[in-house]
């Protein structure tokens, strides 16, 4: 399917550039060339497809749903479903966060949204179906929406709200319950599609930074990292691998497109694909960023509570994801 990309790259790097194949630095411009072009182009087609299945599913009708109808413990999976179909890093869904507390979602309900909505997107299903094939792109979002809904459930056991700062209680006491009336929905589609692009455009500008430093890392661990390196650390055998892999993962910050191709590269070394796995899923849903905005909304006792139970979600997926392959 891509190996025009890959013959492009080979014509570019090895012809015109005229690098020796096989030296370290022409394999990895070689990569990040062929990577790059690949992302991007999987990055456009999926983000503007999806743009237009979102115009269609607005945000306030999932929250008006979810806050005032009695589900019986299926508000979980919807929540973490509807943080799917949202192609935002965990920076980017705080705001929502805010939004979902203030429209009076449960706080369990609303951390599955905030823990499931960078873990699994439609971006990132794209690049892993790109990269990883079927069966394991299946079963990462499947292991992404269980872990939004086991840590939401979890963390609604603790009666949290206590632990919201004053601003969020005092949003929740002033906030009005208006019904919200829908308008869009006889909007022709026609004229959907420049308010559809310019989202599609906002979202790609925002994540095409972060796909190229992680494809520029991947491409420099894939060109200077020696075959087995990574064996040594973090093999299946090394029963802290897992562990280990979470919390490294923790000071850094990306979302799941661009550690997408490092994860590639880690698999490629030798690393078993749930310890890569749960390193991306540590670096897009426990960040020092992400941290930082929540101080707006949580006390740094519920910060500490919610990366605690995330943490241990991630690595539990992690060694099920190794057992699986």
């Amino acid at each position: 399917m891509f190996d025009w990309i890959q013959q492009f790259a080979d014509w570019l790097i090895y012809r015109q550039i005229g690098l020796e194949r096989g030296r370290r630095l022409a394999e990895a411009l070689n990569f990040f060339v062929y990577d790059s072009i690949k992302i991007l182009l999987l990055l456009f087609v999926v983000i503007f497809f999806m743009g237009i299945v979102n115009s269609y599913f607005p945000i306030e009708k999932v929250r008006n749903f979810l806050s005032r109808n009695k589900l019986y413990g299926l508000e979980y999976f919807m929540a973490s479903a509807f943080g799917v179909v949202t192609p935002f890093c965990s920076c980017s869904s705080v705001p929502l966060f805010i939004g979902f507390v203030r429209g009076g979602i449960p706080l369990g309900v609303t951390f599955a949204f905030l823990i499931t909505s960078p873990l699994v997107n439609e971006v990132a299903i794209g690049l892993f179906l790109g990269l990883f094939g079927l069966k394991a792109t299946a079963i990462y979002v499947i292991s992404g929406v269980v872990l939004g809904m086991t840590a939401g459930i979890i963390l609604s056991r603790f009666r949290l709200e206590r632990y919201l700062t004053p601003w969020v209680k005092e949003v929740l006491a002033n906030a009005q319950r208006e019904e919200e009336k829908f308008t869009a929905e006889n909007t022709p589609f026609f004229q959907r599609l420049p308010v559809i692009w310019r989202e599609a455009a906002k979202i790609l500008k925002g994540v095409v930074p972060y796909v190229i430093v992680g494809i520029a890392i991947g491409g420099l661990m894939h060109g200077y990292i020696p075959e087995g390196f990574f064996e040594k650390y973090m093999s299946k055998e090394n029963l802290l691998a897992v562990p280990m892999a979470t919390v490294l993962a923790v000071p850094m910050y990306s979302n799941a497109s661009g550690i997408l191709p490092v994860v590639q590269v880690l698999v490629s070394k030798g690393i078993p694909l749930g310890t890569a796995i749960a390193f991306m899923m540590a670096v897009v849903g426990l960040s020092f960023p992400e941290a930082m905005l929540l101080k707006k909304v949580m006390s740094l006792k519920l910060i500490g509570i919610f990366f605690g139970v995330v943490t241990l979600c991630i690595i539990v997926s992690g060694y099920l994801f190794n057992l699986i392959f």
